[in-house]
Order: C-alpha cells, then structure tokens, then sequence
C-alpha cells in the first residue's frame, strides 16, 4: 500500500466493510490487535472527512471527481455508519476508548448535517441527494462522464435509511425523510418494464428495451433531472430521455432504469420508522 499513489479507499465497501470485520473478530476474541487495527481505521476516517461533513471516495485525495463528497455507491454512508457505532458504543464496534468515542460523536455530528445540507431542493420541496456533490458548495457535482448533477434513485435509498436509523432524530431529520420519501413516491415510474430481448444483428446477440405493462411494479430510474424530475439518459455527457436514444453499448452496460431501490423501503422501512415514532411520541 505505502508503494501505491492513493492506496486508501471508502469506495465499493473498502475500508469501513474491514472495520466491520475487525471489530466482530476483536468482540469474538478479545485480541488487542483486532481492536489496534479498528482503532487505526477509526482514526484514518476521522482524518479523511472534510470540514463540510463528508467523505471523498479517495484519501490521501485524488485529482478528479474522487475528490468530491462521494454517496456514490454507499461510500459516505457506509464510513459515517461505522464511525456512528462506535459513537454510541453499539456492538461489536464498542471497542475503543472514550476519547476517540468523542471525535466519533463530532465526526457523526457533522456528517448528519452535511447529508441535510445536500439534500436537493426543488423549490421549496426536499428531493434526494446526488451521487456526488461539492466538497465546499455542496452543491450537486458532476463525477464520470455519465454521471451529471442529477437525483439519485439509488444511492438516495442508503442515505435515507440511515437517517431512519437515528435515535430520537431532530426535526430537521425527519423532515429531510419525510421529503425524501415523498420525492421516492413522485419518482416513481409506473406502467412499464426493462426487459432484455434477443437480437442476432447486435452485438452480443441482445438488447434492452422499455415496454408497457399496466401491471409491473414500479420501478425507478438511476439519474434524475433536477428540476424537472425526468429520468435521464447519458453518453458522453449528452442526456437523453429515452433509453431507445442511446447508443447500444450504453443501453445494455448500465442500469439507467428498471432498478427496485427504493420499493423496499416505501414498503417496509418507512412505515415501520413512522409507527415507531408514533409510538415514542405517545
């Protein structure tokens, strides 16, 4: 690792997925180098966030769109998660001492006002979040090619459940669901299904289409347009509105559309926190 440029990671699960490991092997064990290198990666995220509250993909920072506040696949998420238990010593991460418990709660303090802060306003309507957003603005940030300031039908699903996850939340959390949640509803694109169908004059022998049908499911799309809420399309930078427009090669090696991310969530998870707060307020 010392020989690599940018050796240290939060992106797909690295990092904060180890910490996991490490803190369940250190409770099953007792072995002090389990917790030693717990602790060791406490410290490293504690150092990577930014003074706005977020996390980029990349520490040590990488030039490039890794530099930015990452939601992008779980990244934030799953590092603020982790530095949350240890925060409120919830098992197996109750393992580190009472100061570095202490920068914990500061750190998760900060990350929870940076993901309100991000949070994407349509006027005065709460939406969701970008993949990725300005590490000093916080505005939406452009990362890849395809990946333009926009909402996200997907990583938006993580960030969501973890505000959930907060015990006796502010008005200001509950607030940010309950906006999320509505924009999920808003979102969601009915009467249709992506299906893959065979094609021998295409590369690879197939190809993806929408087609209508009065009884799917719902279904979202991944990037939406901020403003107008219309799912997009994107090759080389250019959006689209239809999946049809695309080029081949981009219809069929991303998931612009058809993904279930937030069904579960709408179905289970939101009422379940709703009752749950009902409860506590009685």
């Amino acid at each position: 690792l010392r020989a690599m440029k940018f050796p240290c990671t939060i992106d797909n699960g690295a990092t904060h997925s180890e910490m996991r490991y490490l803190a369940a092997v250190c409770k099953a064990t007792g072995e002090a180098r389990f917790r030693e290198g717990f602790a060791k990666g406490v410290r490293y995220l504690l150092k990577a966030q930014y003074p706005s509250g977020g996390w980029p993909q990349f520490y040590p920072l990488r030039p490039g769109y890794s530099s930015l506040i990452t939601f992008n696949d779980g990244a934030m998420i799953g590092a603020l998660s982790v530095l949350d238990g240890a925060a409120r010593g919830r098992a197996p991460f109750d393992i580190i001492d009472l100061s570095l418990c202490q920068e914990c709660m500061r750190a998760v303090e900060r990350g929870i006002s940076c993901i309100l802060r991000c949070q994407i306003r349509d006027g005065k309507q709460l939406t969701a979040w970008c993949q990725q957003h300005d590490e000093l603005t916080l505005a939406p940030a452009q990362g890849r090619i395809s990946e333009l300031p926009s909402i996200s039908g997907a990583e938006s699903v993580g960030v969501v459940r973890y505000l959930m996850s907060i015990k006796s939340p502010s008005p200001e959390v509950v607030e940010a669901v309950e906006g999320a949640v509505h924009w999920f509803r808003q979102a969601a694109v009915n009467g249709v299904r992506v299906v893959t169908v065979a094609d021998a004059s295409l590369p690879g022998g197939k190809d993806r289409r929408i087609v209508e049908d009065a009884e799917a499911e719902p279904v979202w799309a991944r990037y939406y347009e901020i403003g107008t809420n219309r799912p997009m399309f994107i090759e080389q930078g250019v959006v689209k509105y239809t999946l049809a427009e695309l080029s081949h090669s981009h219809r069929t090696g991303h998931g612009w559309i058809g993904g279930r991310w937030p069904a579960g969530l709408l179905a289970v998870d939101y009422p379940a926190w709703r009752e749950e707060r009902t409860k506590n307020r009685d």
